[in-house]
């Protein structure tokens, strides 16, 4: 990508001014039209969003885009329906023992409304509610763990025991949350596993066996692939050994599905924050703080460097960098992404994921220091997604993110008319993504407190 080294964040502030009412319109859209009963909103088909069944493992970022709206705009009515509808629709996602997604779901929902309440912006009513919720969830996601050979292990995914998805690494933050409102997992026996421990632990694999950093561990890990990941991680569970890469969205085990790329560019970031939070004393059993820095600070900078390197000019991503005719665009790094070309879709969600993640790496490094390439390609891709080349600016189309791609393998995603591939749609992590990302920058415009995921914590 080609980084505006100019650009601030204040740059963006008209921007920001016009995409709020936009993110309004959409978020009334869908509450007024969209039925509940047809299963979570997922992604839009000719403008109008759908379900598709897999897991519900959208639904918080329904209505978490309505806390989200409330705490950019002071829009009352955003935060009373947030409220209501995670009251009334919320608790199955709390128990939820079949999911690797809690830390999505129920983050975006009770995580923002008590941090709202915490901020004094909306009354502190509901305080022990969310907060009780927040732990329950942590406990139910570290109850779905897989050891590993040597020591260590992981959440697995709904693909099961075997399964380490790197998606897992932004939802491992549930886990975190848990631990600092004073929690713990009671197993058999009342034996007590810490929360703390077993986050790091997750983030530890994903690490190892998730990330790649041109290091020889196989024949394509090599260092002008350095940050490359793969999607998920297989492991033989009769005796914990790892086995061998593998994809479900992207086009194999040894390319890089962006989206998933993105999942580790901001759960290495913001775990750095975290990491920031703890004392000495909670870290030194686990092996120091110096230990756990270097784990997430190498994630972190090898996975940003990796979108940087492999994106077009203008940071928005191709859903796979290596979609197999990726070639036929020719040089398509030095020109700005085409949606609308006859051989590979962009995944604009992927960029919206992973500017936060550049945002966030960046700020901890220091946007005017060693951070600063990081800081600068977070405002670059942030410019573009604002724009109107990806907003959805029609209307009576419910999406506010275009040109996402959902799973390009399965062929779930809409193509209009006279088009060969997806292009003009939404989905709802996407859109919230993009939200928490507006916000994000907007608090640093404003000179506010940063915009976190543990920022629920009192």
């Amino acid at each position: 990508m080609r980084i505006d080294a100019q650009l601030r964040p204040a740059d963006l502030t008209a921007a920001l001014a016009r995409f709020w009412p936009l993110s309004g319109q959409k978020i009334d859209s869908i509450f007024t039209r969209y039925d509940p009963a047809k299963g979570s909103p997922v992604f839009t088909v000719a403008g109008q969003y759908t379900a598709r069944g897999w897991t519900e493992w959208t639904e918080g970022f329904n209505y978490g885009s309505a806390f989200l709206q409330f705490d950019a705009t002071g829009e009352q009515r955003f935060a009373d329906a947030a409220q209501k509808l995670t009251v009334d629709r919320m608790a199955s996602h709390v128990s939820h023992v079949g999911v690797h997604d809690h830390g999505f779901n129920n983050l975006s929902t009770y995580g923002n409304w008590l941090r709202l309440q915490r901020e004094g912006k909306l009354p502190a009513t509901h305080v022990d509610f969310c907060a009780l919720a927040l732990k329950a969830s942590g406990a139910v996601q570290a109850a779905r763990w897989s050891p590993i050979f040597g020591g260590g292990g992981y959440i697995y995914s709904f693909n099961g025991p075997h399964s380490l998805f790197v998606d897992t690494i932004r939802s491992v933050r549930i886990l975190m949350v848990a631990h600092r409102l004073g929690h713990r997992l009671m197993g058999e026996n009342d034996a007590a596993h810490s929360l703390l421990e077993r986050g790091l632990q997750h983030i530890d694999a994903t690490a190892k066996f998730s990330i790649y950093y041109g290091e020889g561990r196989d024949s394509y890990d090599v260092p002008a692939e350095r940050g490359r990941t793969t999607h998920e991680a297989v492991f033989n569970r009769n005796d914990g050994r790892f086995r061998c890469p593998n994809s479900q969205q992207g086009f194999s085990g040894f390319t890089t599905w962006t989206r998933g790329l993105a999942w580790a560019m901001v759960g290495f970031a913001e775990e750095l924050e975290f990491l920031k939070t703890l004392s000495d004393a909670e870290l030194a059993p686990l092996g120091g703080r110096a230990k756990w820095e270097a784990v997430l600070l190498k994630g972190a900078k090898a996975t940003c460097d990796w979108f940087i390197a492999h994106t077009a000019s203008d940071g928005i991503p191709y859903w796979d960098g290596g979609a197999p005719h990726l070639h036929r665009l020719g040089d398509w790094r030095s020109r700005p992404a085409d949606p609308f070309n006859d051989f590979e879709p962009v995944d604009s969600s992927a960029a919206a994921i992973g500017a936060q993640g550049l945002l966030r790496l960046g700020r901890y490094l220091g946007e005017n220091g060693d951070g600063k390439s990081y800081w600068q390609a977070g405002l670059t891709t942030m410019r573009t997604l604002l724009s109107d080349a990806y907003l959805g600016t029609d209307p009576a189309h419910q999406g506010l993110l275009l040109h996402t791609v959902y799973h390009r393998p399965n062929g779930w995603d809409y193509i209009p008319p006279g088009r060969k591939v997806p292009c003009g749609e939404a989905c709802m992590w996407g859109d919230y993504h993009l939200r928490e990302a507006a916000l994000y920058l907007q608090r640093v415009i404003e000179a506010k407190p940063d915009y976190t995921f543990f920022g629920c914590v009192a």
